[in-house]
């Protein structure tokens, strides 16, 4: 029978993804504070409940606004990554901006005791500087790019390639990439917005067929695959959302031979396989 695991994540990201919008009002950041308010309970209780333990990244903005929610995050023995200190998209700062930016955030964990091995970039993006940037710091693994779905793999730094000249490979990463999908992401289903309007209105049931219908595949057609689901806790929080989470889990763990791990436990495994 194929060995499969699952990686629940969750982005942590309260007001700060709401600052990305062009007009980021008090109703939004409301939003975002039902992520820690209501949100963050609920997922805790279910991971709990469910025994599995999750990768939450989490900005430093939202460190520096809720700390009692990322302190009990800590406290049930969740890992805590990186993923930026205000939710702006590395491609869209300067070499400077993108580097002080990376360091506010690192220096927001280190006052809750924590060095995070990984890093999500916000919005799924990067600047060509970011890869080399994470080497820099000595992270162990980013999830944020989708050239592959249930392998992890090196990411490539230094491609050159336009619609005028073909690939030409750089070279390898020496930080693992744990890939994500936008499928696999609950803020793509369902988040609701006016302007820019986002319908975000799926039925669970809709979603569950994709989140389930991905993972039977992997798990017959690839061992020892890997599956990244990337979840909001102010978004996943809604009760209705939260029993998809709960349905999916049951769904996976009666297919036999799964394993629930954090993101940080795979790449520490990847790398000890790597030296034997």
């Amino acid at each position: 029978m194929p060995r499969s695991t699952i990686c629940l994540t969750f982005d942590f990201d309260a007001f700060s993804v709401w600052f990305s919008y062009p007009n980021t009002t008090p109703a939004m950041l409301a939003r975002g504070e039902y992520g820690a308010r209501v949100g963050i309970p609920r997922v805790l209780e279910l991971l709990r409940a469910s025994a599995i333990q999750a990768t939450f990244f989490i900005p430093g903005h939202t460190v520096d606004s809720f700390p009692a929610q990322v302190e009990a995050i800590l406290a049930d023995g969740h890992e805590v990554a990186h993923h930026s200190y205000a939710h702006v998209d590395p491609s869209e700062q300067t070499p400077d901006e993108e580097r002080h930016d990376m360091e506010r955030a690192l220096a927001a964990l280190a006052r809750l005791g924590v060095t995070p091995a990984g890093y999500r970039s916000p919005s799924a993006d990067m600047s060509s500087r970011t890869l080399a940037l994470l080497e820099e710091y000595g992270f162990r693994y980013d999830s944020s790019l989708m050239a592959d779905d249930f392998r992890p793999y090196r990411p490539r730094i230094g491609d050159r390639v336009t619609r005028y000249e073909p690939l030409v490979p750089g070279r390898d990463a020496r930080l693992w990439e744990l890939p994500i999908s936008f499928e696999f992401d609950d803020w793509v289903h369902f988040q609701f917005n006016f302007n820019p309007y986002r319908n975000g209105t799926s039925a669970p049931g809709k979603v569950l067929e994709i989140w389930t219908g991905e993972f039977d595949w992997m798990h017959t057609h690839v061992n020892d695959g890997i599956l990244t689901a990337t979840m909001h806790p102010q978004v996943i929080g809604r009760g209705h959302r939260i029993a998809m989470l709960e349905r999916f889990i049951a769904h996976c763990r009666a297919a036999g031979n799964v394993t629930f791990a954090r993101l940080g436990d795979v790449a520490e495994a990847l790398d000890a396989a790597r030296q034997l």
